[in-house]
């Protein structure tokens, strides 16, 4: 073969292999584009629903609904992806709970592996032992779950309710998570000042018996009840032995409840990890079922999802720092 031949097959391989790189970076910035067409707009509304519930739970992602589609829409989806037998406006029955393990000091560990998320299980038998446990930096930063813990000698702890994310100065967004917001009981005492004490909110509130209270109660009507510790965040998950009705969605997440005989349940489960998105409040509800649970609340998710035991975090945080600041905790007494 002539050296002119082999010249000429050589420059046609390198206009074949440039054709395919033009063709590859084509296919990329099509899909790009279309993607987000095809899930908000196209034809596979239940993967539309999953991505919109997804985005909105979480606090700095929600752009990724809000850039495509109108508020009245979104909250049509929220509302009709709810799943669950009652609604959340019903109270529990704390008189079908008996705390029958008082100045028990066991705690029992799970874990519960998964393709999709993994899960973190601590059973506190004493609910005495349950604590609120806020920032001592009140107002100006959070702390993460691990040092709210140790602030207190706790033997466990997992992230608590929502929170304002601001600086002093008032911006928004600044990472620090130093303003909870809603009703924070600790030790019998109201902690934030900006709530209406009037206002009725989703609630996991531990009486004086050691009892959990879960629904909507306002402050003064915990107060009133005896109730010792207390947070507030977005909705209850069982009541009564039944699932409350939920929206879906794929997040990490935290949730609390508790069993007829009074034992705890603090539940974390890790997402965004890779090909472990989290689980859905639908999964949630059946994990807290299987364990028993006949009450139980949803707390703050995403990357404030943190599960702290005998000296060290247990689970992945997905947070870009590892752990991220906060301003509420719920820990457990040595």
């Amino acid at each position: 073969m002539s050296t002119q031949k082999r010249s000429l097959k050589r420059r046609r391989r390198k206009k074949k292999k440039f054709r395919l790189i033009l063709f590859f970076i084509y296919e990329f910035i099509i899909a790009t584009i279309t993607s987000p067409l095809l899930v908000f707009y196209g034809p596979f509304t239940g993967v539309r629903d999953m991505v919109v519930n997804t985005a909105m739970q979480t606090f700095t992602h929600q752009y990724i609904a809000t850039t495509f589609l109108s508020k009245e829409k979104i909250n049509e989806i929220l509302n009709n992806s709810k799943q669950g037998e009652i609604e959340g406006t019903q109270t529990e029955n704390s008189e079908g709970v008996s705390i029958e393990h008082r100045n028990d000091k066991g705690i029992e560990q799970y874990e519960i592996p998964g393709s999709r998320f993994d899960g973190y299980i601590l059973e506190v038998k004493d609910p005495t032992r349950i604590k609120i446990g806020y920032t001592k930096h009140l107002g100006k930063v959070g702390e993460k779950t691990s040092e709210i813990a140790e602030d207190h000698n706790a033997i466990a702890a997992i992230n608590g309710g929502g929170f304002q994310d601001k600086a002093s100065n008032g911006k928004l967004w600044t990472g620090t998570g130093g303003y909870p917001e809603g009703i924070v009981i600790s030790n019998g005492k109201s902690i934030n000042s900006d709530v209406n004490p009037e206002s009725k909110l989703s609630v996991a509130a531990f009486d004086s018996n050691g009892k959990l209270i879960v629904g909507y109660h306002s402050l003064n009507e915990l107060l009133a009840e005896g109730v010792k510790e207390a947070l507030s965040f977005d909705t209850p998950l069982i009541i009564n032995g039944k699932t409350v009705a939920v929206s879906s969605g794929l997040n990490p997440r935290t949730a609390i409840g508790q069993k007829s005989d009074g034992t705890v349940v603090l539940l974390v489960i890790d997402g965004r990890n890779g090909v472990k998105l989290g689980a859905s409040l639908k999964e949630v509800q059946t994990i807290l079922l299987q364990r028993g649970v006949v009450n139980a609340a949803n707390l703050d998710g995403g990357s404030s999802s943190t599960m702290y035991y005998n000296g060290e975090v247990i689970n992945d945080p997905c947070d870009w720092n590892g752990e991220r600041t906060v301003a509420t905790a719920v820990y457990v007494e040595r």
